[in-house]
Formats: structure tokens, C-alpha cells, sequence
């Protein structure tokens, strides 16, 4: 148990290390955490979409694609130009005390594959978890975002995920707030 109490004290870190991202958009902040708890709950909506995929495995790919980091940080495409990091050695360090290590270990590698149904799902859950926070800072007035989200969409694989990340770019990002609104 004390190995598993590690790696829950390792991975809540992710709580406190902001991506690293924002700093370029100028506004913005989000942490690796956030990132992942929205990554997984898009993952949720797209197995309740497709149910013909192992709902537990994408909810829980999502979950875990971004662990290494705990150990490796978040580096943006630039700072990826100029420094490298070994996530298989990361992930491989960080669960090789706890009885599921290789189930963690697996997940990361699917992912990284993004050759199954459900690694293309989460990747997509990935990029659109990125595309709600650029919607939300363009609706509020924030110049750039204009700018990556055609490059984040590109990104997209699936039907399911080109259908959510439209949705949401039609859609204002404070549009749910006022719906039903009565004084």
C-alpha cells in the first residue's frame, strides 16, 4: 500500500504543474489535472456515443495520458524543439512499484499508438478538451485563439470528435448559463 500511496502523491503533482502552453497565448492557465479530469469526462460523453467501444479503457486512457508528466513536466511544441524527455522511462519509474503498473504503462502506450478505436477517441478528447478552453477565451475577448483552433481541429480523427469540437465552436462558451434563466 505504501507503493500506491507513492504514485497517488506522485500523480496528485499534477494538481500544481500548468501546462505550459498558455504562456504563449498570453491568457489562460490550466493545469495537467484539469487538463486530464476534462480529457476523461469528453471521454465519458464519447463512449455513451459509441457504445461499440470499451467504455472503462477510454475513460481510463484519458486518465492517465499524460502521468509521465508528473516526472517530465508539460512541454509545448516549442519547447520540444530543444529538449527531450523519456516518457517511457518516466512512466516505467512511476508504476513499476504498484500492481497495476503494467495496466498504466499499457494505457500510455495505446495512446501514444493512437491505432484503436479508443486511442483515437481519447486523442480527440485530448485536442478538444484544448479546443473548450481557446473557445472560451476567444468568446471573452481574447485575441489568438482564432489562430490555433483551425490547426487543433486538423488534429481530430474521428467523426465523433470533428461533431463535438463543431458543436462547440458553434456554440457561445456561457450559452448553457443562460438557458432556462429567470429572476
Amino acid at each position: 500500500m505504501e507503493h500506491i500511496a507513492n504514485l497517488l502523491f506522485e500523480v496528485r503533482l499534477l494538481k500544481d504543474i500548468v501546462r505550459s502552453g498558455y504562456a504563449f497565448l498570453g491568457s489562460g492557465k490550466e493545469t495537467i489535472a484539469e487538463h486530464s479530469f476534462m480529457t476523461a469526462i469528453i471521454c465519458f460523453a464519447m463512449a455513451k456515443l459509441n457504445p461499440d467501444v470499451d467504455s472503462e479503457k477510454l475513460v481510463a486512457m484519458a486518465l492517465v495520458h499524460d502521468i509521465a508528466e508528473a516526472r517530465t513536466g508539460d512541454l509545448n511544441y516549442v519547447e520540444r524543439k530543444y529538449c527531450k524527455t523519456d516518457e517511457k522511462k518516466a512512466i516505467s519509474h512511476l508504476v513499476r512499484h504498484v500492481p497495476f503498473g503494467d495496466d498504466i504503462r499499457s494505457l500510455v502506450d495505446e495512446f501514444n499508438l493512437g491505432e484503436s478505436k479508443e486511442a483515437k477517441l481519447a486523442n480527440d478528447a485530448d485536442q478538444i478538451s484544448f479546443i473548450l478552453e481557446l473557445k472560451k477565451l476567444m468568446d471573452t475577448g481574447l485575441k489568438g485563439p482564432e489562430k490555433w483552433l483551425p490547426i487543433i481541429f486538423k488534429r481530430l480523427l474521428t467523426q465523433t470528435g470533428q461533431k463535438i469540437a463543431d458543436a462547440i465552436l458553434n456554440t457561445g462558451w456561457d450559452e448553457w448559463w443562460m438557458n432556462d434563466y429567470s429572476e
